[in-house]
């Protein structure tokens, strides 16, 4: 980066050049201006307090030079022009000023022939631009103004620019940081730089990192390209640990193989388990992109064999409409994530996909044919294993929508599938349900009648007691709803508060399902969307007989100005006619004719605080089913509670309690309490220290995380962040930013009065 000053001041002194041997014209206020020819970058503009030729072929300007073309300004004490030698030299306060950088020097000498000359003890400095951060909330006050960095800052300086033609020089001892002038916290220090801008390569000789005054890093050569292109080469290594792997350090190596194709290799090294080898690899071509990525742990040490994971994620586009692709998962054995990852989403995971497809859409139909097959992750602590789920080898699907010009709405989704399982019942399963649906919307509701005809059949092998099983039933519904709306005044502001009843009915006739086998099918969660669907199964192998409305009404408060939505609760119930006949296995039927009642509280209540909140409350038993409670206070960038509760009967009572927020000045603390009441036991902790240096920060995280049932481990990241050039250590960006939602770096954020 510190090449930058030294091309451009070879631009401007290019241009100078051109425009000196044009002919100058020496005015009686002493004013130099260049003739109105332009050079290379436009016409020069020359003013001194005295400029007078010294020779037929040299020409001196001397006191406040100053020359201003295109937007570049330069300055220097005296300079003198040789145009028989096409040199240039100046000195004293020499400076040169662009809308991005400044840089100044001692000296310079140039010939505008080849190109070489020499700049002493340059100072160089690089400016900003900053934008308007956006925030979650609300309100917008000069009070909590905040303004992001765009564009990183940074200065540095060297003993000399030698340069050696039009697109090479060389820079001696030169020093590079992003912290303000008299802090020094950090520098990164070369003996010997090189740029090449035909090649846009610069080359480093004894580099070396400083921090705090002690030097943390060094290498005695490396490479990197001069502009946003990207350039193999070592990446910044992560280290950390973790109490199941021990000290963790891995050293990513980028290739850059071509500009729409490139490969990651991440050689890491555990103390407890080995070394594993990693690498990832991409490519967008005109038709096809994809995302792949192997690792190999040869001879884990604790676990006592080798182990190794597979991702591999490809999309082939053939045409305008129609794609094909394969997403395949993978690894070694059951603990793979649980020993190797500290992450909870990927912890938590127990199949992993494996699939193939290939799928055609237009405007009024699509096909689809796909294979897939799981591999089930077992919890060796658990007492219940987890039941493998099926495998489609294949399922084909077609769809078709058409719209007449009445209104009337024609859809048609078919399947045909064949379920294969290693212990199960398998079979096939063909299905295809046509629907009319007409809807009927004014500016106040709308009413929408629905009919359709759910038909389905079986061929299972000799392990069901029936080998052949057909179903058939029609199924009716009428959607509905109104909205009605008022202004009114509160806290000198003006809202809109609106009423909208909606009711749902449903009627489908009960058709005895207890042969059929349940290949894909599971019961919905009972919720406010669920409420307005036909069945309560999702899959095919259940349709619920129904004889049932669903009736529920919301109230929103929004503000008139800007549409903003303050506040929504929403109340709902169903009610059934008839008593329940088709349940899954296992499954006892509903005794009452009502669901139990839902309620929803949520929105922006104000500028820092938000509500979510949910429950589902046994009116006939006087209990609550379910409940989730959530607040979420962020008054400003790094400062936030999230406050989290959640309920389910007999099976899950949780609290979830996270936040990150300035202890002292440039201090901030993060932490996250998710426990688990029912198990007596820590989903997962974390408490996290982050300093910021102003061009630095550190950061420090322990995380607590339940891998098993009976197990948990513990993970050490630590961090430092030098602004402008990037982080090393063990990143814990992606476990602070999942464990507490609303958590911003530190050193992205600049609070302004």
């Amino acid at each position: 980066m510190s090449t930058l000053p030294g091309f451009t001041l070879v631009a401007l002194l290019l241009t100078a050049g051109s425009a000196a041997a044009d002919g100058l014209v020496l005015k009686k206020d002493l004013e130099l201006q260049g003739s109105s020819v332009a050079g290379k970058e436009g016409p020069l503009f020359l003013t001194a307090d005295r400029i007078e030729s010294t020779a037929p072929d040299v020409i001196v300007a001397t006191g406040n030079v100053e020359a201003r073309q295109a937007g570049q300004n330069f300055f220097a004490d005296w300079l003198l022009y040789d145009t028989t030698q096409d040199q240039v030299q100046a000195h004293g306060h020499v400076r040169l000023e662009q809308p991005a950088m400044v840089v100044t020097g001692d000296s310079l000498k140039f010939n505008l022939g080849d190109y070489s000359g020499e700049l002493i003890q340059p100072v160089y400095r690089f400016t900003s631009q900053r934008g308007r951060g956006r925030g979650s909330h609300a309100d917008a006050s000069p009070a909590n103004d905040t303004s992001v960095v765009l564009a990183q800052p940074g200065r540095g300086k060297a003993d000399r620019i030698d340069f050696l033609n039009e697109n090479q020089c060389k820079l001696q001892n030169a020093i590079y940081t992003t912290c303000p002038v008299g802090d020094d916290d950090w520098f990164l220090k070369v003996g010997d730089l090189d740029l090449d801008r035909s090649r846009n390569v610069g080359t480093a000789r004894n580099a070396s990192l400083h921090f705090l005054g002690v030097p943390i890093l060094y290498t005695p050569w490396l490479d990197f390209p001069l502009n946003n292109a990207r350039k193999s080469g070592v990446l910044a290594p992560t280290f950390g640990t973790t109490q199941r792997s021990g000290i963790d350090f891995m050293v990513p190596y980028y290739l850059n193989l071509a500009p729409n194709y490139d490969a990651t290799l991440y050689p890491r090294l555990m103390s407890k388990r080995g070394t594993q080898l990693g690498g990832e690899f991409r490519y967008l071509l005109n038709d096809v992109h994809g995302v792949n990525r192997l690792e190999y742990l040869p001879n884990d040490s604790v676990a006592e064999r080798s182990r190794w994971s597979m991702a591999l994620n490809n999309i082939y586009r053939l045409n305008a409409t129609t794609e094909a692709g394969m997403l395949f998962n993978r690894v070694s054995d059951n603990d793979y994530f649980r020993d190797l990852s500290n992450l909870l989403a990927v912890t938590s995971l127990s199949n992993l996909d494996q699939e193939a497809w290939l799928s055609t859409q237009h405007p009024n139909w699509y096909a689809e044919l796909r294979a897939q097959q799981f591999q089930t992750l077992q919890d060796s602590t658990s007492a219940t294993p987890i039941v493998e789920p099926y495998a489609r080898l294949p399922q084909a699907r077609f769809g078709v929508t058409k719209t007449f010009e009445n209104g009337l709405e024609f859809k048609l989704d078919s399947e045909a599938t064949r379920f294969a399982h290693p212990t199960l019942v398998e079979g096939t399963r063909v299905l295809a349900y046509p629907t009319l649906r007409l809807p009927l919307t004014n500016s106040f509701g709308f009413l929408t009648p629905q009919i359709g005809w759910h038909s389905t059949y079986y061929t299972l092998d000799n392990r069901a007691p029936v080998q052949h099983i057909s179903r058939s039933l029609p199924i009716f519904s009428l959607d509905s709803g109104v909205t009605f709306d008022r202004p009114f005044h509160f806290s000198g502001r003006d809202y809109e508060q609106t009423l909208e009843p909606r009711a749902y009915y449903v009627y489908a006739p009960y058709r005895d399902q207890s042969a059929i086998p349940v290949f894909d099918t599971a019961q919905l969660d009972f919720s406010y969307a669920q409420m307005f669907t036909e069945n309560q199964f999702i899959g095919g192998d259940r349709v619920n007989d129904a004889n049932q409305l669903t009736v529920a009404v919301t109230s929103r408060f929004t503000e008139a100005a800007s549409g903003l939505e303050r506040l929504q609760v929403t109340l709902g119930q169903r009610y059934y006619f008839s008593a329940q006949q088709v349940t899954l296995p296992g499954i006892t039927p509903r005794t009452s004719n009502t669901t139990d009642l839902l309620a929803a509280v949520s929105g922006q209540i104000t500028r820092d605080w938000r509500i979510d909140t949910a429950w589902q409350f046994d009116a006939q038993n006087g209990t609550t089913i379910r409940q989730n409670l959530g607040a979420s206070y962020r008054p400003g960038p790094g400062r936030v509670v999230n406050l989290g509760y959640r309920f389910i009967d007999q099976t899950t009572e949780q609290v979830d309690l996270s936040a990150q927020w300035p202890l002292a000045q440039r201090w901030y603390g993060m932490f996250r309490y998710n426990y688990s009441f029912k198990d007596s036991k820590l989903v997962e902790g974390l408490a996290g220290l982050e300093y910021n240096g102003g061009c630095w920060a550190l950061r420090g995280v322990l995380q607590r995380l339940a891998t098993k049932t009976d197990q948990s481990t513990d993970t050490l990241f630590f961090q430092l962040v030098l602004n402008g050039m990037g982080g090393i250590g063990s990143n814990p960006l992606d476990v602070l930013k999942h464990s507490v939602p609303g958590y911003r770096p530190s050193n992205e954020i600049i609070q302004t009065p």
